[in-house]
């Protein structure tokens, strides 16, 4: 009886330490079967090769090239970046010029075909997405928006506490590729203003229109405060960017407002950036309203998409975020 124990024992000891090996010896890695393969790359888009060539991914197969292009041709240029990362065939599809060049044609759209063209064979050695990346551009979508905090001291109560408060307030600007932008200078948070700019809003909601100019990154804004003394408000900016082509940052250089005639802003929407043309910052046009050049609330803007409105840290209360630092 302790003979077959002894004799019995062993057997189950090898036959367990055999299973335990075969468990980590069926274990699949099909990574280890790329090992030694080279991986062709995928053609790129309108490519002139002979050699037939079937595309394993399912989307290539069932998506023609002609549907894929029309698709990217309706995708916005941060989108294509995006749409870029999928894979290799999406890269190479998306570097298409024709997709960039009908960005760039339209986010400088103020200089005219001919001065693009020129722009890109003098400084982009004739790259559209070269151009698209590093020439300075204001961005149309979204908002850019600059956050402002000053102290006020309170009331006193009692003689006994002398409360102080942390007030803080918003410049918007949104630019449009035809000259135009809209300004609103409020305490609502951006999620809330993000809906009303736009150029159905009226001037009830604090929601004034303008004119820009850009050259190189230096960025000319103007608009007009109607009522019975008009005041201009004249806005210099420079773009800049957290990383190549962002241009998701712009510092205020200056911010002056100063009178003008009623002769000088005749009809609906008048050209008021090419009636001040030309102004110093301390000239005005009536005598009522004189020059002023703002040193406070010059805090530079930060750029804010439309999709990412709701979820901005500039949505935060003073009281979880008393200062911010654009960066």
């Amino acid at each position: 009886m302790a003979s077959d124990f002894v004799l019995s024992a062993p057997a189950e000891l090898e036959k367990a330490l055999r299973w335990k090996s075969v468990q980590y010896l069926v274990t699949q890695r099909p990574w280890l079967d790329l090992y030694g393969i080279n991986v062709r790359p995928v053609a790129p888009f309108g490519s002139v090769s002979r050699k037939p060539y079937v595309d394993p991914a399912l989307i290539h197969r069932c998506l023609p090239d002609e549907l894929l292009h029309e698709v990217f041709a309706r995708l916005a240029p941060y989108d294509l970046g995006r749409a870029s990362c999928v894979c290799r065939k999406w890269r190479y599809t998306i570097r298409n010029p024709i997709f960039w060049r009908n960005a760039c044609l339209k986010a400088w759209q103020v200089s005219g075909v001919v001065e693009n063209y020129k722009t890109l064979q003098r400084k982009y050695e004739g790259s559209w997405r070269k151009m698209w990346l590093l020439r300075p551009r204001v961005r149309t979508d979204g908002l850019y928006v600059s956050r402002n905090t000053y102290i006020r001291t309170g009331v006193a109560e009692w003689m006994v506490t002398n409360p102080v408060h942390v007030v803080c307030y918003f410049r918007y600007i949104r630019f449009f590729p035809s000259g135009k932008f809209l300004y609103k200078n409020s305490s609502q948070k951006v999620k809330d203003v993000a809906k009303s700019m736009n150029f159905r809003a009226s001037k009830m909601d604090g929601v004034f229109r303008g004119h820009y100019i850009l050259s190189d990154d230096k960025v000319e804004a103007a608009l007009l405060y109607p009522g019975m003394r008009p005041t201009v408000l004249r806005i210099r900016l420079r773009l800049r960017g957290t990383t190549t082509g962002a241009n998701n940052r712009m510092d205020m250089l200056s911010l002056v407002t100063s009178g003008v005639n009623d002769n000088e802003v005749r009809g609906d929407e008048p050209d008021i950036l090419g009636v001040v043309e030309g102004w110093q910052d301390d000239e005005t046009h009536n005598p009522d309203v004189p020059a002023i050049s703002h040193k406070r609330g010059l805090t530079p803007f930060v750029f804010v998409p439309f999709e990412e409105v709701e979820k901005s840290v500039l949505n935060l209360p003073v009281d979880k975020m008393d200062f911010f630092v654009p960066g």
